[in-house]
């Protein structure tokens, strides 16, 4: 699974004009499905989510997690994340699990997310969504289990 975090002040989800998610300071998180990714990998994926240290300590060391400073997550399911784009100038897709297996897996990987304490919020599986955020950094990272 592959999820590309962004270090957030604020982020929203919306569907036809109608906001689904919204998060304070956190962690926006697009999520990937590749062909082969099982439920072990979505919980390996929320525990390094869940402990990447990508916010400042008091002396402005990327030394906390989000559960540290009890911060807030967006999920937002993004298929385009396992496209191949090593050749030409169309992306493929072949290697991005089957719609059916991604919308399970990060319906499981939402699931047990919310199991913690902390504030998850999420995009909708296969819709239209727009995605606002203010990124603190800005901080990206690219984690892949």
């Amino acid at each position: 699974m592959i999820g590309l975090l962004q270090r957030v002040s604020h982020a929203s989800v919306s569907v036809e004009n109608r906001l689904i998610g919204e998060i304070g300071r956190g962690l926006l998180v697009l999520v990937g499905v590749e062909q082969g990714d099982d439920e072990a990998r979505a919980r390996r994926l929320l525990e390094r989510l869940w402990s990447y240290r990508v916010f400042a300590d008091a002396s402005d060391k990327m030394n906390l997690s989000v559960s540290d400073i009890d911060g807030a997550m967006l999920l937002v399911p993004q298929f385009t994340l396992a496209a191949d784009t090593n050749k030409g100038t169309r992306p493929s897709f072949t290697s991005a699990a089957t719609p059916q297996e991604a919308k399970r897996l990060f319906d499981y990987l939402l699931q047990q997310a919310k199991q913690s304490p902390m504030t998850i919020q999420s995009g909708q599986f296969g819709a239209d969504m727009q995605v606002s955020l203010l990124n603190d950094g800005p901080v990206t990272f690219w984690l892949k289990t």
